[in-house]
């Protein structure tokens, strides 16, 4: 059994047609343990209770392989639970999905202290085969993803053209691509509507 561990973002109260919620759904249905949780008040973040919720439900996940679904500021949760090191953070694989630049982090006084940590690759890497995803013109993420984050940590990257956040409003309800990825690890991520292209970046 597989267990997965599904991570939000800032002011996501996990609304039932988001891409996550589907995926949490498909993958129960098929199985396997899936925890969903609402993270503590969602609108204005603590980062220090969000960490401590994340050791917590590291520490329930059971199964042979434990894997990791990160959106928007979760990502930013999980590399500073990598940064401090501590060795009950750790996954079999880890999906990390539309990053916000560091820019637009500190625009939001409410999640500025979310800000991208300096996380040495390596550790980052010991904690759990790493995969991003993100598009080439999320609005909150000005530059793209796969500068602040794919090259600088080296991880595989797929990016995604016109996906905006890869949230809701961006049409990303059902997204059978990442339900690919969940069972087979080696399944591109693609975008969620037909006819679009993939761009594949090399890890560097």
């Amino acid at each position: 059994m597989t267990s997965f561990l599904i991570l939000h973002g800032f002011q996501n109260h996990r609304p039932a047609g988001h891409w996550q919620h589907w995926l949490a759904d498909e993958l129960t249905a098929l199985g396997h343990h899936v925890s969903y949780p609402q993270l503590p008040n969602p609108d204005d973040p603590d980062l220090e209770v969000w960490l401590g919720e994340l050791h917590r439900l590291l520490g329930e996940l059971q199964g042979e392989e434990r894997v990791v679904i990160c959106h928007s500021l979760s990502v930013l949760l999980w590399l500073h639970a990598t940064a401090r090191g501590t060795g009950d953070v750790r996954a079999d694989r880890v999906l990390l999905v539309a990053p916000p630049s560091p820019q637009v982090v500190g625009e939001y006084p409410e999640v500025a202290t979310f800000a991208p940590p300096e996380v040495d690759a390596p550790r980052l890497h010991a904690a759990g085969h790493t995969r991003l995803v993100a598009a080439d013109n999320d609005p909150y993420c000005p530059g793209g993803a796969a500068a602040h984050y794919g090259r600088p940590y080296g991880l595989d990257t797929d990016t995604v053209p016109g996906g905006a956040h890869l949230d809701l409003p961006a049409g990303y309800g059902p997204w059978p691509s990442v339900l690919d990825w969940c069972l087979e690890p080696s399944a591109p991520v693609n975008p969620r509507s037909a006819g679009q292209v993939l761009e594949r970046l090399p890890r560097t």
